[in-house]
C-alpha cells in the first residue's frame, strides 16, 4: 500500500467517524419530523371529522322544522293550514337570529352557574388556521348545532296553539324563548351550569329541548283556551279532524329522519372509533325506540278505541324518539325497546286524559314532548349507573318550575297588553284568511270555511 493510498484511506476513516453521529442525529431529526407531521396530521383530522358530524347532524335537525311543519300542517283544518307553515318558517327564522344575537352566549358564554353572558356570539377559529386544532372542531359549526335544537323548542309550542293564536304575539314569544328561556335553562346543564355539577344527565335533550317546549306549550294552552266548539259543556269532545293525514305520516317521516342528526350529533365527536361507534349505537337505540313507540301506541289504542287510530301511532313515533333522547347510548337495545314502547303507551293515555282536562292541544305536543320528556329523563338511572333518580327529579322540577314561571309572564304580559287570541268571528273563519288573506287549498272550494 503505497503513502498516498494510506493517507486516502486513514482520511475516509475519520470522515466516516465524524459524519456517522451526524447522519444518525439527522435521521433521528427525520423521524421526529415525520412522527410530529403525522401526530398534526391526526388532530387536523379528528378536527375535520368533528366539524363535519356538528354540520351534517346539523342540517339533519334543521331538516325537523320540515317535520314539524308539515305534522302540524295535516293536523289542524284546512282553514288554518298555510297559517301553521308560516309560523313554522318565521319561528326558525326567529330561532337562529336571537341565537345569534343573545341565545349562544346565554347558553355557553359565562362562568356563572346559573346564566351565560349578554352578548353577541362571534366565532374564534384563529388557532385552528395557524395550525392549532386543540380546539377539536371550527366554531361556527358547534354554534350551528345548537341553533338547530332552540328551533326544535320554540317548533313544539306552535302546534299546541295552532288554530287561535295570533301571529305577532306568537313570534314576540318566540323571541324570548329561543333567545332568553332556553338558553338560560341551557346554561344549567350543557352550559356546565349547578345541574351539570350535581349529575343531572340528559344527552340530547328529552327535558332540556322537549320538556321546556311543552312547558312553554302548556302554560301558552292554559291562558289561551280552547278553540271555539271543542268542549262541550257536558265535558264531552268535539273532535275536529285535521286537514290531510298523509302529510302528518309524511311529517313524522321526516321528523323520525332527523332525530338520528338530534341524538347521533350530540355525541359532540366522531374524529376517533370509539365515537363512530358510539353514533351508530345511537341511530340503532334511537330507531328501536321511535319503532317500539309505535307499536305500543298502536296496540293501546286498539285495546282504547277498538280500533287503531293512525295520529295516535304517529304521536308513538315521536313519543319513543322523545323518551330515548335523553340516554340514547347507554341502554342496551332491549331497554331503547322498553323506553320507547313505555312512551307510545303514555302517549295515548295523556291525550284523551289532558282533553278531559280541557286542556286544548290541537297536535298533542303537550303528551308527546312533555309527559315523554320527562319520562324518558326520569329512566335514564335505569341503564346509566353514574344517573339517580333523585337527580333526574331535581332537574325535571328545576327546569318546569323556571319554565312555566317565566312563560307565564309572557304570555300574560302580551294578552294585556296586544292580546294573544284572534276573535270569535276570525277564529271561525280560520287564521288563513283572517290573518294572511290566503287559502292552502283554495282550488277545494274554500277549504278555510270548515269548521
Amino acid at each position: 500500500m503505497t503513502p498516498t493510498t494510506r493517507t486516502a484511506r486513514l482520511a475516509a476513516l475519520a470522515g466516516a467517524i465524524v459524519l456517522a453521529p451526524c447522519a444518525t442525529a439527522l435521521a433521528q431529526d427525520a423521524a421526529l419530523g415525520e412522527a410530529v407531521g403525522e401526530a398534526a396530521a391526526t388532530t387536523e383530522t379528528t378536527y375535520i371529522f368533528n366539524t363535519l358530524s356538528f354540520l351534517m347532524h346539523g342540517f339533519l335537525v334543521m331538516w325537523m322544522a320540515a317535520g314539524f311543519a308539515m305534522l302540524e300542517a295535516g293536523l289542524v283544518r284546512s282553514k288554518n293550514v298555510a297559517t301553521i307553515c308560516l309560523k313554522n318558517v318565521s319561528l326558525y327564522a326567529v330561532a337562529g337570529i336571537l341565537y345569534y344575537l343573545v341565545g349562544y352566549n346565554l347558553m355557553y358564554g359565562g362562568e356563572s352557574a346559573f346564566i351565560g353572558s349578554f352578548a353577541v356570539w362571534s366565532p374564534d377559529d384563529s388557532a385552528a388556521l395557524a395550525g392549532d386544532f386543540s380546539g377539536n372542531y371550527a366554531a361556527g359549526s358547534d354554534w350551528f348545532f345548537q341553533m338547530v335544537f332552540v328551533a326544535t323548542a320554540a317548533s313544539i309550542v306552535s302546534g299546541t296553539l295552532a288554530e287561535r293564536s295570533k301571529l305577532w304575539p306568537f313570534l314576540i314569544f318566540t323571541v324570548v324563548l329561543t333567545g332568553f328561556i332556553y338558553p338560560i335553562a341551557g346554561s344549567w346543564q350543557w352550559g356546565g351550569g349547578w345541574l351539570s355539577e350535581m349529575g343531572f344527565y340528559d344527552f340530547a335533550g328529552s327535558t332540556l329541548v322537549h320538556s321546556v317546549g311543552g312547558w312553554a306549550a302548556l302554560t301558552g294552552a292554559l291562558i289561551l283556551g280552547a278553540r271555539k266548539g271543542k268542549y262541550r259543556p257536558d265535558g264531552g269532545v268535539n273532535p275536529m279532524p285535521g286537514s290531510s293525514l298523509p302529510l302528518a305520516t309524511l311529517g313524522t317521516f321526516v321528523l323520525w329522519l332527523g332525530w338520528f342528526g338530534f341524538n347521533g350529533g350530540s355525541q359532540l365527536a366522531m374524529g376517533s372509533a370509539a365515537d363512530v361507534i358510539a353514533i351508530a349505537t345511537i341511530y340503532i337505540n334511537t330507531n328501536l325506540a321511535a319503532a317500539a313507540g309505535v307499536i305500543a301506541a298502536m296496540a293501546t289504542s286498539q285495546v282504547i278505541y277498538r280500533k287503531v287510530d293512525l295520529t295516535m301511532a304517529l304521536n308513538g313515533v315521536l313519543a319513543g324518539l322523545v323518551s330515548i333522547t335523553a340516554d340514547p347510548l347507554s341502554p342496551h337495545p332491549v331497554t331503547a325497546l322498553f323506553v320507547g314502547a313505555v312512551g307510545g303507551i303514555l302517549v295515548t293515555l295523556a291525550i284523551p286524559a289532558i282533553d278531559k282536562l280541557k286542556i286544548d292541544d290541537v297536535v298533542g305536543a303537550i303528551s308527546v314532548h312533555l309527559i315523554c320528556g320527562i319520562w324518558g329523563t326520569i329512566a335514564v338511572p335505569i341503564s346509566n349507573a353514574e344517573t339517580s333518580f333523585a337527580t333526574q327529579l331535581t332537574g325535571i322540577v328545576a327546569y318546569g318550575a323556571f319554565t312555566v314561571v317565566a312563560s307565564t309572564v309572557v304570555w300574560y304580559a302580551l294578552k294585556l297588553t296586544v292580546g294573544v287570541r284572534v276573535n270569535p268571528e276570525e277564529e271561525e273563519l280560520g287564521l288563513d284568511r283572517a290573518e294572511l288573506g290566503m287559502e292552502a287549498y283554495p282550488e277545494f272550494g274554500h277549504g278555510s270555511r270548515s269548521i
